[in-house]
């Protein structure tokens, strides 16, 4: 495994982070897809075993029943100072007044519920999940601060938001001397690379480490083009995605494939490759439900894209300045 620091911090993490909405318990505000304790198990054993040291969840993953499983084997497997724990705050949790969001009260309930269910005192990363327009951020940002100071988080980081919004929660920090962003977590991958635009050079100026999510594109970047899965059937916020343009979408799949079978290694680790070159990312979060993909995701670190591959993987891709930060 390799290991790297996140962002300008001092904190090191591993090179693959293991995204866990994959664990959750059954009919618990879950997916089709998701895997129980029993499944998710061996998983979170191989990946510790492989050398992973980071954990990404969120309290809205299967309605708090991913943390728990989480919590429950990392716990059992490691001592607490070895493990990366992160989670994340914003989605709704229950109905009604402020069972969702980034208010004060959302905020310091919410982490005290996700320590609750981790079985720990403190995570190593609390992340805001979107950006919540109905709250100021000078809300949020000294609730964040709060937690902090409190102990119960060791960093915090942000997720998809316009660059505008990021900077302008960073630079309120730095006015108020509180606890600042350390990462942006965020979609990026070859058929989805607008944050290019604004995102990456905002991260790369503030020293932010940036944490992908869907690297692979919801595996679509992971087979030929028209196999499907269980889960790309059932994922419905997953349907949304990757609608812009379908014939650069195939040329980008058929360049992964070429290159793949070129070098004789799996089309996700050439797609995965491809987005531990791009700066700054430290670590990208790949969400796996099959020990096979894991070893997919690990086996990516040894894959070094030459210039002239990059090149013809990046060609098919049409820029376009519309985003969805849902």
């Amino acid at each position: 495994m390799q290991y790297t620091r996140l962002g300008h911090t001092g904190l090191e993490v591993s090179r693959i982070c293991l995204g866990c909405m994959s664990f959750g318990a059954p009919k618990q505000g879950s997916h089709e897809w998701t895997l129980d304790e029993a499944a998710s198990r061996p998983i979170l054993t191989a990946a510790w075993e492989a050398g992973i040291n980071f954990y990404d969840t969120a309290n809205v993953y299967s309605l708090g029943s991913s943390e728990e499983i989480v919590g429950k084997v990392l716990l059992e497997l490691a001592p607490r100072d070895e493990l990366v724990i992160a989670t994340k705050v914003n989605g709704e949790m229950r109905q009604g007044p402020n069972g969702k969001g980034l208010s004060r009260k959302a905020i310091l309930a919410e982490i005290d519920n996700s320590l609750r269910r981790l079985g720990t005192d403190y995570v190593d990363l609390y992340q805001i999940h979107r950006f919540d327009p109905a709250t100021p951020i000078e809300e949020t940002l000294e609730a964040l601060n709060d937690v902090v100071r409190a102990g119960k988080a060791r960093y915090i980081g942000a997720s998809s938001m316009a660059a505008w919004q990021f900077l302008k929660m960073l630079m309120t920090s730095d006015k108020h001397g509180w606890a600042r962003f350390v990462s942006m977590q965020n979609q990026l991958n070859l058929i989805e690379r607008e944050e290019e635009r604004e995102m990456l050079p905002v991260c790369i100026d503030q020293g932010i480490g940036v944490i992908p999510w869907s690297p692979l594109a919801r595996g679509r970047l992971a087979r030929p083009w028209g196999e499907s899965t269980e889960r790309m059937e059932t994922d419905i916020y997953g349907k949304t995605l990757y609608l812009r343009d379908e014939a650069a979408n195939q040329a980008i799949n058929a360049a992964v494939a070429e290159i793949a079978a070129a070098r004789g290694v799996k089309m996700a680790q050439v797609a995965l490759a491809w987005v531990l070159q791009k700066q700054p990312v430290s670590a990208p979060i790949v969400g796996v439900t099959k020990l096979t993909q894991l070893e997919d995701a690990v086996g990516a670190l040894d894959v070094k894209l030459s210039a002239d591959e990059v090149a013809r993987l990046e060609a098919p891709y049409h820029s376009t300045s519309a985003q969805s930060f849902r």
